[in-house]
Order: C-alpha cells, then structure tokens, then sequence
C-alpha cells in the first residue's frame, strides 16, 4: 500500500487565509464598535466622566488656590509647589475615573443581563475572538477619550493654579503625567472590564472595582511602615498604576512611574486571561 501524498500548502493560499482571518477579526471590531456606541450606557457614562472631571477639576482647583492666596491652607502651597500635575490630575481624574470603571464592567455585563451575549458566541465560533475584540474597541474609545479630558484638565488646572505655581508641558515628567493619565484610564477600564468578564452580575462587579480603587489601596497603605507591607501596597494594581499620572515621584516610592504602569498591566492582562477562560468554558 502507498502512502498518500502529503498535502503541501504554497506560500499564496497561507496569505489567503491570514487576509482572511484579519478580515474576519475585522468585522468583529465592527460589530463590538456598533454595539458599544449603541447602548446609552456608554454615551451617559462617557458624558458623565467628561463634564465630572472637567468640573471637579476647575472647582477644587479654583478652591485649592483661592485658600493658598487667604492663607487658610499653606500646606498645599507646598503640595502644589512640589509636583502641581499630580493635584490638577488628582482632583479631577480621580473620581471621575469611577464613571470609566462602570463603563467597563457594563460593556461586558450588559450583555449577560439581556442575553445579547447568547447571538454574540452563535455568530462568532471562537469565543475569545469576542473579548479580544470587544477589549481593543473599548480600549481605543476610552484611550481616545481619556487623553482628551486628561489634557484639557491640564489646561485648565495650568490657568487656574498659575497664579500660586508654575507648570508648562516643557517641565520634566509633564508631558509623560499627563499622556499616563490617559494610559492609566484606558488601562482601567480593560481592568474592570475584565472583572465584568469574571462576574457576569453588574452590581457585584462595578461594587468590586469600585472597592479596589477607592478603598483597597488607601488600605494597604498603613502598611508602609513595614518593608514588606510597602512592597504588597506599590505591586497594587491602581495604586502602581497610579504613579505614571505624578510628574515626581513620592518620597519612598518603590517602582518608576512606567514600572508601576507595567505591573497595573500585568495584572490586567492575567484578569484578561481569566476572563477569557471563563467565557470560553461557562455557558452563555
């Protein structure tokens, strides 16, 4: 008996098949685009983080600054003085990002709770190519997004704190606070969204995520004293995350600013992974 001829396949058809594979991965990017930018969810949430951190910005730095100049807070002349992106950033930023953060968890719950994600898995075969391109659509929207508010908080900080402190995207360390500003938002929400992937419940996710960046970092935080109780509190996902958005780092800080971004994506891309594997293995 011979052997059948093996099946040879020419350079062409395997550049065939990977056109095809992209352009199938295409019309995935597609159809996550039309369902994000279809669900009012995503519109309020977005508006909401725009109008909070701009508005929060402008007010507590108009704040800030008009008690510095009636002397009833010299301690944040000195804060201001010492690294003033950190505080325009941090104002504002830092409780719009909760919006970015229930973005993230609806993107993926949503679709649990309406059963939309049953048609999404019959119409794509491999589940993963669902979360990979749901994660880079929502990514670019929320880079996009986040980069926009982060500079125009800038701006606006810049012109209300000049009066006290002097600050220009020239200075060392700005131009990369502010750009890591929008990085950490972006990877953000690819973290909630994750959680959202691994929970499924909206409630239970969005209570999570919230938990972990307003509370379980200023938690570990009266760990310091401690070497090790220090190490645990800088290798915290936000908290790491965190240090790309300061122009100068604090006093003891253990990572650089883009070793801290490293480790927040890290652990965002193992949330990922998990997420992955749980829409690949649970029923819909």
């Amino acid at each position: 008996m011979s052997a059948a001829p093996a099946t040879s396949v020419s350079p062409a058809s395997a550049g065939q098949a990977q056109q095809a594979r992209l352009a199938g991965f295409g019309h995935y990017l597609l159809a996550e685009w039309t369902k994000i930018r279809s669900v009012r969810s995503t519109i309020w949430s977005l508006a909401i983080f725009v109008i909070a951190t701009l508005g929060l910005t402008a007010l507590f730095t108009w704040l800030t600054v008009h008690a510095i100049q009636t002397g009833r807070a010299p301690r944040r002349s000195a804060e201001l003085a010492t690294d003033p992106v950190d505080f325009i950033l941090g104002t504002g930023l830092g409780l719009g990002q909760l919006a970015i953060c229930v973005l993230g968890v609806l993107t993926m719950t949503t679709e649990y709770s309406t059963g939309v994600i049953r048609a999404s898995l019959l119409a794509v075969p491999r589940r993963l190519n669902v979360l990979a391109a749901k994660a880079v659509v929502f990514a670019v929207l929320i880079f996009v997004i986040g980069e926009i508010a982060a500079f125009c908080s800038f701006f606006i900080g810049k012109i209300l704190v000049s009066p006290v402190a002097s600050v220009s995207l020239s200075q060392p360390g700005v131009t990369r606070a502010v750009i890591g500003a929008g990085l950490y938002l972006t990877v953000l929400g690819l973290f909630a969204l994750a959680i959202g992937a691994l929970m499924r419940h909206s409630a239970g996710a969005i209570a999570i995520v919230i938990f972990l960046v307003l509370i379980a970092g200023g938690l570990l935080s009266l760990l310091d004293s401690y070497d090790w109780g220090a190490h645990i509190h800088a290798w915290f996902p936000t908290v790491a995350g965190g240090y790309i958005t300061a122009a100068q780092p604090a006093a003891g800080q253990l990572l650089t600013p883009w070793q801290g971004f490293a480790v927040f994506c890290g652990w965002t891309a193992l949330l990922l992974i998990a997420g992955g594997y749980v829409l690949d293995r649970r029923d819909a």
